[in-house]
């Protein structure tokens, strides 16, 4: 009998030795990345959704669907990020965190054009809620 109870007091012990450590930080994840696809046309570039979004991480797909490569760059108030070129046929991805503001993604081209291509423009408004309810991830 006594030992049953050493042997509890033991367990208890154990138990309340391991919890509350202080190095743990329960910070808020991030937003769920946020999937926007794109297409690059002869005469603009088109991005859907574009509005009414949240701000937070986006991946951003587009499709260059026009007869010659071009340069994709994402431009903001405080950013610049040459994505790369995209030949004909091919598609780009832009990995990127946006916070609120005004965005326009445009098409450039090596050669000159006889018509500047439109750019497509991302409204983003307030950050989109954290990822702390989201299940299955890592």
């Amino acid at each position: 009998m006594r030992a049953r109870g050493l042997a509890t007091f033991a367990i208890a012990t154990a138990l309340v030795a391991g919890c509350g450590d202080e190095d743990f930080e329960r910070a808020s994840r991030s937003p769920l990345p946020m999937d926007l696809t794109g297409v690059i046309q002869d005469d603009k570039v088109t991005v859907s959704p574009s509005r009414n979004i949240g701000a937070g991480p986006f991946v951003i797909t587009i499709s260059n669907q026009s007869d010659a490569a071009h340069t994709v760059t994402l431009e903001g108030e405080r950013l610049i990020d040459r994505a790369g070129s995209v030949e004909p046929l091919d598609t780009i991805t832009i990995h990127k965190t946006l916070g609120p503001g005004t965005y326009e993604i445009r098409a450039g081209s090596r050669k000159a054009v006889t018509k500047e291509i439109e750019p497509a423009v991302l409204d983003i408004g307030a950050e989109r809620r954290n990822s702390n309810s989201d299940l299955l991830l890592p």
